[in-house]
């Protein structure tokens, strides 16, 4: 077993990382490095309850400070690895060269960001990290007019905590209907629905050629010739694996590092997992990327089960979730645009679930404040099941009863 290991990061796959380890047996030293000043902590909340005020910075660590020292694990946060030397197996982190048996990559992702005409101005905003969110909380008073560029999952949000706030809100969006890129039209109507009842404007099919300062304020100059003033812009247009370290490195890298079913990159004493790998999912039959805590987590115990030598292969289902208003949209499974859509229960009720298949096999759910439905469906999903889409749609049959039939319970 090796005596160091050594973890590029501090997110939710470096946290896991950690207690697999330490659960796991490893007696030798851990030593973490984190880019920001925080211990690891959840990144979910940032965009609702913590950006809200309803959550103390404390609860979105995932572990006390205690924990690290009680099990022996060296932190250096508010830096980071700086480059890695493969053939000497070190790490330098500032300015210093530090020895490692295992080293496990944890670099997760980065915000995409805007490449325009005011890009740099400080009434601009991104939020992926506790400082971003305290940057944007000052601005955060009743009447205050806020921009979002991007009407994926955390623009959404961020719209809906801002107009709950009293925040007059608008959303510029270049596609033709919001979280476009994730779920079906039918979603995307009724979460459209559901932020302009709520008060938020859009702008789709609209993009942002420019954002300049009048008059005490900015103004984001759209691709229609509208201006839109405002006191604070938001950007969510998506993130990048942050794979810069792992290239210079030498490592394989393609749409994030590459890794196998154990987490191992194409150096046998590198590890890598979370947002920033790519990695094979048997159970889907391809590589894929993920954006999500249940990849992060499940990699990084992954990670550390391979390095202490109990490799067990990762392959499971994926799942997201998002929270807007009252609604949980709970998601499994991956879809594109040929899968056949099938509805359980209405809409309006603000209670349903959208079922996804290729044939009769369900490929994905996505659950509006449907839970039950969710949970069974990613057991369907892992097992390739095959349903009837008309018992499917129809409510009077207990999903229960549909499931274990399927499954042959």
């Amino acid at each position: 077993m090796p005596d160091t290991v050594i973890i590029a990061g501090a997110g939710q796959a470096a946290a896991q990382a950690v207690v697999t380890l330490r659960h796991g047996g490893f007696g030798g030293d851990i030593l973490l490095v984190g880019e920001e000043p925080y211990l690891p902590y959840q990144r979910p909340p940032l965009s609702k309850k913590f950006l809200a005020g309803e959550m103390e910075l404390e609860r979105l660590y995932l572990r006390p400070r205690e924990f690290y020292a009680d099990n022996r694990v060296g932190l250096r946060l508010g830096t980071r690895v700086q480059a890695i030397d493969r053939s000497r197996r070190t790490v330098r982190v500032d300015g210093a060269d530090l020895a490692y048996d295992r080293l496990i990559l944890a670099t997760g992702s980065h915000v995409r960001r805007l490449s325009i005409p005011g890009a740099d101005l400080p009434e601009l905003h991104y939020l992926r990290t506790i400082d971003d969110v305290r940057g944007l909380q000052a601005g955060f008073r009743p009447g205050q007019r806020l921009v979002v560029v991007g009407a994926g999952y955390v623009g959404l949000e961020v719209a809906a905590v801002a107009v709950q706030a009293g925040l007059h809100v608008t959303v510029v969006e270049i596609a033709d209907r919001v979280m476009a890129r994730s779920v079906a039209p039918l979603l995307s109507r009724f979460y459209l629905d559901a932020h302009q009842e709520a008060g938020v404007g859009f702008r789709l099919q609209t993009g942002v050629t420019g954002i300049r300062r009048a008059s005490g304020q900015v103004e984001v100059v759209c691709t229609t010739g509208e201006t839109l003033p405002a006191d604070r812009v938001v950007v969510g247009v998506g993130i990048l694996p942050t794979t810069e370290l792992a290239e210079a490195a030498g490592l394989a890298c393609d749409d994030g590092i590459v890794v196998d079913e154990f987490c191992r990159t194409s150096d046998p004493a590198i590890h890598a997992a979370g947002d920033c790998t790519s990695h094979p999912n048997a159970l889907l039959g391809r590589r894929l990327r993920l954006e999500s805590v249940h990849n992060a987590q499940e990699q990084g115990k992954t990670a550390a089960l391979s390095i202490l030598g109990r490799p067990q292969a990762y392959a499971q289902i994926p799942w997201f979730w998002s929270d807007q208003y009252d609604l949980k949209l709970q998601m499994t499974g991956l879809t594109d645009a040929h899968a056949t859509l099938v509805v359980r229960g209405e809409p309006a009720s603000r209670s349903f679930a959208a079922f996804y298949f290729e044939g009769a096999r369900l490929v994905a759910v996505h659950a509006v404040n449907s839970p039950r439905e969710f949970m069974l469906s990613k057991k369907l999903i892992a097992q390739r099941a095959r349903l009837d889409h008309q018992a499917v749609a129809d409510t009077g049959i207990p999903f229960k009863d549909i499931a274990e039939g399927a499954l042959g319970a």
